[in-house]
């Protein structure tokens, strides 16, 4: 489901939603909204925010360096004051926002006096997925002091914990007063801090979005827990309230699903499951086709139109590996998807063959393409929803639906959506090479670079 080009956070997990879209929401009324993101992504975060009429302000990050480089971006962006920053972490789970919010303003006066605050979740078993949080002297009612932060541990050891009652996960959330973590940044690590500060100095202003300067590349890659939280003796540790995951696998996605009488789980497009003497089964099904099981015991079935897992309800944590030996092997499917998200709708690859490629478009309200060529391929456009202007050389008109085009090879060409309904339409290239990266572009309002082979 998650794959390099459309990660786990903007997938629509929960009722129809992202885990962006719900991290957005959770965090409305306490602040202004800042995004740190790659530049690939920008787009997914700015439709969340015209979804939820929010404003939001982005940076995009040149390249991913790990947490600590990326909340002292943060922390160099806010200006000379010493305003309180909230870190969340995009792809968890936490369904109670009033409580979540409740939760971080009963830690606004430690933050505020000089901690980091750190909020920790009451283990409910002995996990081997997330780090943990060793907790020690009592600061006040609500929080206690941190003696070490763990690493994800093996089975005996989470059972240790867990036996203790001194030890909570790590929930990465964190609040901190921004001049407090440029100082640890600057006295644990002297280049992240210089280099985001120096980054952001001559950071470029592009509508929304802010783009530091060259020498973000030359920050420490490093996450935040082991540049700052294992050796500052600031930090507080608040008890995290109510339903908390950071979603890792599908066996925390099957502890999140709504069960039937039999303990089998249902995602996806719903209607496309039957589970027939089925147990303990968690089931994805696409809108591409019907998913029935019958007799199955303990497995995680997930279907996507371009890929099938099957895997024992115990070993799915091991996908990280079969995503390893695909990447090795060079399969495209760990980069992409079938379906495509690009900043002006989509497109789904629905048939190809060495010398052809079919491909079904769907072009937001008032979006268009940008104006470009092909050196390799021919195009033919079949609307089939909506009305589509089209761009043609010297030319420019409309086509409705079930009307058709032809675009020659070399000509210079563009399509608009100009309604209020998306355009959907049928591509069917042809050509010696049908690679995305034949595109040679002359004018494009998302800023991407132009592509010529």
């Amino acid at each position: 489901m998650s794959r390099k080009a459309f990660p786990k956070q903007f997938i629509p997990l929960y009722q129809g939603k992202s885990l962006f879209e719900l991290t957005v929401e959770r965090l409305l009324g306490l602040g202004d909204l800042l995004a740190i993101s790659g530049d690939d992504y920008r787009f997914f975060v700015q439709e969340i925010s015209e979804k939820l009429g929010v404003e939001l302000t982005q940076i995009l990050e040149p390249c991913g360096k790990d947490t600590a480089p990326a909340m002292g971006l943060a922390a160099a962006f806010s200006g000379a004051n010493d305003d309180l920053l909230l870190f969340c972490p995009a792809d968890h789970f936490i369904p109670d926002a009033e409580q979540f919010r409740a939760m971080v303003e009963s830690a606004v006066d430690l933050a505020s006096e000089g901690w980091i605050v750190t909020f920790g979740v009451q283990p409910s078993g002995p996990s081997t997925a997330y780090g943990y949080i060793e907790t020690g002297e009592v600061i006040r009612t609500n929080a206690s002091k941190s003696v070490r932060f763990h690493e994800k541990p093996d089975a005996q050891t989470a059972m240790e914990f867990l036996s203790s009652g001194k030890f909570l996960w790590n929930s990465g959330i964190f609040l901190i007063k921004r001049a407090t973590l440029l100082e640890a940044l600057k006295e644990f690590e002297p280049t992240i801090y210089e280099k985001c500060k120096s980054a952001m100095e001559s950071a470029e202003q592009d509508g929304t979005f802010w783009r530091p300067g060259s020498d973000f590349a030359e920050a420490t890659k490093k996450s935040i827990d082991y540049a700052v939280m294992e050796r500052a003796s600031n930090i507080a540790v608040v008890p995290f309230t109510g339903v908390w995951s950071d979603v890792g696998s599908w066996d925390s996605m099957f502890a999140l699903s709504k069960l039937d009488k039999d303990n089998c789980g249902k995602l996806g497009v719903v209607e496309n499951i039957c589970t027939v003497n089925s147990q303990n089964t968690l089931v994805h099904a696409s809108d591409r086709r019907f998913v029935l099981t019958i007799g199955t015991r303990d497995l995680v079935i997930i279907d996507t139109p371009d890929a099938l897992m099957v895997s024992a309800l115990d070993q799915v944590e091991q996908v990280k590996k079969a995503v390893a030996e695909l990447d090795t092997a060079g399969r495209g499917e760990i980069l992409e998807h079938r379906r495509v998200a690009r900043p002006w709708g989509s497109y789904d690859s629905v048939d190809h063959s060495d010398r052809f490629q079919v491909k079904r478009i769907t072009v937001k309200p008032g979006a268009r393409l940008s104006l470009q060529k092909h050196n390799h391929r021919s195009e033919h456009w079949i609307v089939v929803k909506g009305t589509a202007l089209v761009t043609r050389d010297d030319e420019k008109f409309l086509l409705g639906e079930n009307e058709s085009t032809y675009i020659p090879l070399g000509a210079v060409h563009r399509m608009e959506n100009p309604e209020k309904i998306p355009l959907e339409l049928i591509e069917v290239q042809s050509g010696s090479y049908l690679g995305e990266d034949d595109i040679e572009r002359f004018d494009d309002e998302y800023g991407r670079k132009t592509q010529k082979i």
